[in-house]
């Protein structure tokens, strides 16, 4: 009986590293107006952008359907451009004890930047299947992402 899993996805982005990380270190509450599968982010206590600080709400579309959860910012580290989150309540609660969201930037020799996400988590049980449906919200919210720091 495994109930302890982690997810990873990597994905090529055009924007320079630098834009990823302020973007989701000082300007996080801009991500709703930039992915086409976030509805809405609140603030429900501390600020939006420090360690253990800050606990939003999230609104969000994966496969299909309309995912609520709380998020707070684990631990930022800039020089390793990565950022830890923990994701709570909603509906996270009804499928996993833990669920973490591992957020890093990947300089390549060759001058370009990975994004990868990794999720961390662990079910509540056997019969909940992993949560494969982030993959792909990730990845078309990178996207999204890279597309609108390159204008900017």
């Amino acid at each position: 009986m495994v109930l302890v899993g982690k997810l990873t996805t990597e994905l090529g982005v055009k924007a320079p590293a630098a834009k990823w990380f302020n973007l989701l270190t000082a300007q996080l509450h801009h991500v709703q107006n930039l992915c086409e599968r976030v509805h809405s982010t609140k603030l429900h206590e501390g600020d939006w952008h420090g360690v253990g600080s800050g606990l939003k709400h999230w609104t969000y579309v994966i496969d299909g359907k309309v995912h609520t959860c709380q998020e707070s910012i684990e631990s930022i580290d800039e020089q390793n451009k990565t950022i830890r989150f923990k994701l709570f309540g909603g509906d996270i609660n009804q499928h996993y004890k833990t669920f973490k969201l591992i957020f890093e930037l990947i300089d390549k020799n060759d001058g370009n930047v990975v994004v990868k996400w990794t999720t961390e988590y662990e079910k509540i049980n056997e019969d909940i299947e992993p949560p494969n449906g982030y993959v792909e919200y990730f990845n078309k919210c990178t996207r999204d992402i890279d597309t609108y720091l390159l204008k900017a």
